[in-house]
């Protein structure tokens, strides 16, 4: 019997997504176990991986039956599947083969010797690799922008996020601009007037560890599907059914491993609970990075750090550290929700965090659209941080531009997904607050059971079968709004 067109087209993308398997694996391998004279050989193999994948999604078949399938009885989740497909052959069909393969040969060289050059605080040798990516994310950009009749910085904004625009962004962060600094500024006054008494160490990275896996355990983590790592920036890789998720340890501070894997366990939990019905499609995937970020910052932030979580933590910290003036409830609860600005955007208390990010967003967009170069980076990074945060980073590369990962593979596009997955988070907590009156105290109690339920049925089980839009107006009664994030911020720190 012969196949439909769609019948065709779900063939090739489930070939597709076990390539996207291997790789992903083959990538979390190269961050967190892979000994540092492999870095050469994966590379290659990644590219030549991408090459491959690159030249099955492009083929004109592909398109033709694409085109096919438009016109075939196709019900509401094939219809679906069939408009992500699409746009993903449309977005591969956009770039040479030739680029894809030196982009990410680039951005591996880049990413391996700045794991070295970090610690060295050395801006002048990652800025070569650096030029090297942007150089080759210009030339996507452009083709991408020509396509697309767009900027060429809202072109790689949409890989991420699609149909978001840097003029919406502009208003929603521009809101943000308006209130945010005053608001950090009494948060921090308010806190100055108390005096906290900090955790005292060490605190081993083994002990460290199993906290971890205990926090990841109560927050129903599946670990027949998944594990937890070590690498030099945090991240959660993998698929849905083999999740990979890694911290990183510093003996002397308890609290930024812990809640590094916290976060991952949100990114974790959403790709475990991901639909399973329709196998290697792109429907199946996460909605977008936004909505990806909004779940780990709902864990991190919204459920993570309010009062009823810490409480229930407590315990399981003090049987493994011992007790200690620090972890006095009150104490605690008061470190673990201070407002604190520093340089570093994971370690960020989630009122200077959004600084970090619209800082970056600002510096990515001048530097794809041309207005910037390079070299200009280290200079535009200590004024935004100094308007924003006060701080300097003049001279201090280590804890300035070259503090993570996301430039190093080309990634521009992705960093305004953070602080919108901070107001997404923000505003579906709150539409779970008002679905579950009884919140608070089931997590008091350790039951997280309905807030999971709810975020499943919600967000979870629909993959990308709706728009970004649609899921969240269909979780929350509305589109995108900052005023759910500014309400819980001024709620839990004014």
């Amino acid at each position: 019997m012969k196949m439909t067109n769609y019948q065709q087209l779900t063939r090739t993308f489930l070939r597709l997504s076990r390539f996207a398997h291997l790789s992903s694996i083959a990538s979390w391998d190269m961050f967190a176990m892979m000994p540092p004279g492999g870095s050469q050989a994966r590379g290659e193999a990644l590219a030549e991986m991408s090459v491959l994948t690159h030249q099955i999604l492009t083929d004109k078949q592909v398109g033709q039956w694409i085109a096919g399938a438009e016109q075939e009885n196709l019900n509401d989740v094939e219809r679906a599947n069939l408009r992500e497909i699409k746009r993903h052959y449309e977005q591969a069909s956009l770039l040479p083969e030739a680029l894809v393969e030196a982009k990410s040969l680039a951005g591996s060289r880049c990413e391996h010797a700045w794991r070295t050059q970090r610690p060295n605080n050395d801006w002048e040798g990652f800025s070569q690799n650096l030029k090297e990516v942007v150089k080759l994310s210009r030339e996507e950009a452009k083709l991408r922008a020509e396509a697309k009749g767009c900027s060429r910085y809202d072109a790689l904004l949409d890989i991420f996020e699609p149909q978001m625009t840097s003029a919406r962004l502009d208003a929603l962060f521009g809101d943000l601009k308006s209130w945010l600094p005053d608001l950090l500024a009494r948060a921090t006054e308010k806190q100055v007037q108390r005096a906290l008494i900090a955790p005292e160490g060490p605190f081993p990275t083994a002990t460290q560890r199993e906290l971890g896996l205990e926090a990841m355990k109560m927050l129903g983590f599946d670990f027949n599907g998944g594990r937890l790592d070590v690498s030099a920036h945090p991240f959660c890789g993998g698929v849905p059914e083999d999740v990979r998720i890694t911290t990183r340890y510093n003996e002397n501070e308890l609290f930024s491993a812990l809640f590094g894997v916290i976060h991952e366990t949100g990114h974790a939990r959403y790709e475990q609970n991901l639909p399973r019905e329709w196998p290697g499609q792109p429907v199946q995937l996460a909605r977008s990075t936004a909505i990806h970020e909004s779940q780990s910052l709902f864990f991190e932030m919204q459920l993570g750090r309010s009062e009823a979580f810490l409480t229930r933590l407590l315990p399981h910290i003090v049987q493994r550290f011992g007790d200690q003036p620090a972890f006095a409830p009150e104490n605690y609860v008061a470190w673990n929700q201070r407002v604190k600005p520093g340089y570093i955007r994971v370690d960020a208390d989630e009122v200077s965090y959004p600084a970090h990010v619209v800082l970056r967003y600002e510096i990515e967009r001048a530097l794809i659209d041309g207005d910037i170069e390079v070299e200009d980076i280290p200079a535009l990074w200590d004024e935004k941080m100094q308007a924003w945060l006060g701080l300097s980073t003049k001279g201090n590369y280590r804890d300035g531009c070259m503090q993570d990962i996301h430039w190093t593979d080309g990634g521009f596009g992705y960093f305004p997904s953070y602080t919108l997955g901070a107001m997404y988070a923000a505003q579906l907590f709150h539409a779970a607050r008002a679905a579950l009156p009884q919140l608070n105290a089931d997590i008091a109690q350790g039951d997280f059971s309905a807030l999971f339920d709810w975020l499943r049925q919600n967000i979870w089980q629909h993959g990308s079968r709706f728009s970004t839009s649609q899921l969240i107006t269909n979780a929350t009664g509305e589109d995108l709004s900052a005023r759910y994030f500014r309400a819980h911020l001024e709620a839990r720190y004014l």
